[in-house]
């Protein structure tokens, strides 16, 4: 990609994550293009449909959140690696409103362009519970499905206004009874 073309590129996604982070996914894709100073076909060149304006959005927090269940692997016992990348998947889920239905979405949907980070990410979360629970640490009744959901639930708390408070504590909550010690 050409040097200019790469800076406009990188500009859309700049511009695109503060829409994003405001408005929610749903945000107007002509609004985003306009606020980045740009025409509508500009953006839909770069980024053909909402998913691929999305999945290059969130590539590189997927691929980070996916590193740090690894690290956490290794450095941290089974319960505590699990809450604390639990923690970080709901606090960056947080950050762009209506994320966790696209996710969930994009997992059962093989030719979404978002199938293949969320699968990665759920593998990494996977892992981590996994390793909790041979550890006898974690409830056996759950699989990486459930926890992913559960990240959905409760980064659907935090874009409660009214239950917004008490996301922190029904986190609390949701880690304990995952955890069985």
């Amino acid at each position: 990609m050409r040097a200019d073309a790469r800076k406009n590129r990188d500009h859309l996604l700049a511009v695109a994550g503060t829409v994003i982070a405001e408005q929610g996914v749903d945000a107007s894709l002509r609004d985003i293009a306009r606020k980045a100073g740009v025409g509508l076909a500009t953006l839909l060149r770069h980024f053909p449909t909402r998913e691929v304006l999305l999945e290059a959005l969130l590539h590189t927090s997927f691929d980070e959140l996916t590193a740090r269940a690894g690290e956490l692997e290794t450095s941290s016992s089974p319960e505590d690696a699990l809450v604390s990348w639990l923690r970080d998947c709901v606090a960056w889920t947080t950050e762009y409103r209506g994320v966790t239905v696209l996710m969930a979405a994009a997992i059962e949907d093989t030719e979404s362009a978002l199938h293949a980070s969320c699968v990665t990410l759920r593998a990494a979360g996977t892992r981590l519970l996994t390793r909790a629970q041979d550890a006898g640490m974690a409830r056996t009744d759950i699989d990486g499905t459930d926890l992913f959901a559960l990240i959905a639930a409760l980064a659907w708390l935090g874009d409660q206004p009214s239950l917004a408070p008490r996301a922190d504590h029904l986190f609390d909550v949701v880690a304990s009874a995952i955890l069985t010690k």
